[in-house]
């Protein structure tokens, strides 16, 4: 039996919401859209997201994960077990200075977190600097938290643990008293009241896009996943992705997302070709248990393709351990698939704390 206690949070508590069935067991009687109305919306005739029984969905089909595949994984022994017993890959680090960071640059912190600097606006996504309840980060944030300061925006795709981290979100609350979170609908719960009180908050349902001060545009699209942080809110907040343009890039971060053709090739034709993509790449063995919620290299790629992407940065691999995938697999198939598709001078892949500056992106 494989050691439970390296499993995500997220993921453990699949298990308690089903022990808790009454919860997700309830008749689909009450089916709503839900809409933020003073949020601009750039999809002709959306009515907003599906909401069944409070519950927020892919789409009007009420997704339940199977007890029986729950246990299987928890409990099954990992055919790379070995394999990835004995990989040593360790994610490189950069120590950076978040003050003196280059303009128009993208700097990746870890796992899905990374400090983006666009047309004199800093934003920061997922922030998760430190050890989770039942994962430890295996690489350092490169920089002091407390340094990570003048931040304009907190860009929020869901309410899994390893992608909102109170402790990392009320620190930089604290040094940011400016700042402003772009959340999903019905994020609001997840920050305290005294948060709430010192922030500006915006929620935004799938093709919305925020209002901004600045010389920017920020959109929420949508991600094919869930949300859940403790025994009864299951997918209470919606989840998403976000494009974020300038008057030279558009940037897409994808945040958690299993693979839907319909999804990536539709945001593409709402905002056209995207410069810089940031996906996901980790998490995803084994497939059959998370494809249903995370994209594989592949697919990743896949993705890349269907935004018609210039560049593309990997994310969710290396800094958690999330799954049965040896650490380093994921890098090397992305790279095996560059070389493949002769994209490969097109895939950045980022230290910790490395610049990547955009103008890289327009190369051809």
């Amino acid at each position: 039996m494989k050691k439970n206690i390296i499993k995500i949070l997220p993921l453990l508590l699949i298990i308690t919401s089903i022990i808790f069935a009454k919860e997700m067991s309830l008749p689909n009687n009450k089916i709503e859209h839900r809409i933020n109305p003073n949020l601009k919306v750039i999809k002709e005739n959306w009515k907003g997201n599906v909401v069944i029984d409070g519950k927020f969905q892919n789409d009007s089909i009420t997704q339940q994960i199977p007890l029986s595949n729950v246990l299987k994984w928890t409990f099954s022994r990992n055919p790379q077990r070995k394999e990835k017993r004995n990989d040593t890959f360790t994610l490189q680090t950069n120590n950076f200075n978040p003050s003196s960071v280059s303009a128009n640059s993208i700097v990746w912190l870890g796992h899905a977190s990374f400090l983006i600097n666009i047309n004199g606006v800093r934003i920061i996504t997922d922030p998760s600097f430190f050890n989770l309840f039942t994962n430890k980060r295996k690489v350092a944030v490169p920089c002091p938290i407390d340094s990570l300061k003048q931040i304009d925006y907190l860009l929020i795709s869901h309410d899994h643990r390893d992608h909102f981290d109170k402790k990392s979100v009320k620190t930089l609350i604290k040094n940011n008293p400016e700042i402003e979170a772009l959340i999903p609908l019905n994020g609001s719960r997840l920050f305290s009241k005294n948060d709430i009180e010192k922030i500006k908050i915006q929620e935004a349902g799938w093709y919305q896009e925020y209002n901004l001060t600045t010389d920017i545009r920020i959109i929420f699209m949508p991600a094919k996943h869930w949300g859940k942080r403790g025994t009864s809110d299951t997918n209470k907040t919606l989840w998403g992705s976000f494009v974020i343009i300038s008057d030279k890039t558009k940037i897409f971060f994808a945040g958690d997302t299993a693979y839907d053709e319909h999804i990536f090739n539709e945001i593409r034709s709402l905002v056209g070709d995207i410069d810089i993509c940031i996906l996901p790449i980790g998490a995803y063995s084994p497939q059959w248990f998370m494809s249903s919620a995370h994209i594989n290299p592949e697919e990743a790629v896949t993705i890349f393709f269907d935004l018609g992407g210039k560049c593309l940065i990997p994310m969710h691999y290396g800094t958690y351990n999330l799954s049965d995938e040896p650490p380093s697999e994921p890098i090397k198939i992305l790279f095996e698939l560059g070389k493949y598709y002769n994209i490969k001078d097109k895939i950045k892949s980022l230290n910790i704390g490395e610049e990547f500056l955009m103008e890289v992106a327009y190369r051809k």
